[in-house]
């Protein structure tokens, strides 16, 4: 009786400490330094192009300013949502405006797409 009493403290101990990791993993990006970057750290941006919930950056465009697309299955997450592109698949938005990243950026924390375009394209800020 000791035994599997401790065996269900330990399991349930182990479960509340994978939790955190868990919800961390299911956000598709993270804020850091104020501003929205994806898993790897790569900043994110927004296009002022885009309206409506609809993604205006398409072929050539989102060669260069790749979206944060949703891989596998998930469902919306408060101010993270998913919008469905012009070819179909999916893209991560937060606050209703679509994510991307920018070719330019070569590291983790760059943000050289900052005010492209006349400033059409802006760092993601939470």
């Amino acid at each position: 009786m000791i035994r599997s009493s401790f065996s269900l403290k330990a399991l349930v101990v182990a479960a509340a400490l994978a939790l955190p990791g868990l919800a961390f993993a299911a956000d598709p990006a993270m804020a850091k330094e104020g501003m929205l970057v994806d898993h790897k750290g790569m900043t994110l941006y927004t296009f002022a192009k885009d309206a409506g919930g609809k993604s205006m950056c398409n072929d050539k465009c989102a060669a260069n300013w790749p979206p944060l697309m949703v891989e596998g299955k998930h469902n919306n997450m408060g101010k993270w949502t998913m919008i469905k592109r012009d070819d179909g698949t999916q893209q991560w938005a937060y606050d209703g405006k679509p994510l991307y990243t920018f070719v330019m950026d070569k590291k983790a924390g760059d943000a050289t797409g900052d005010g492209k375009m006349d400033g059409a394209w802006k760092v993601a800020k939470p």
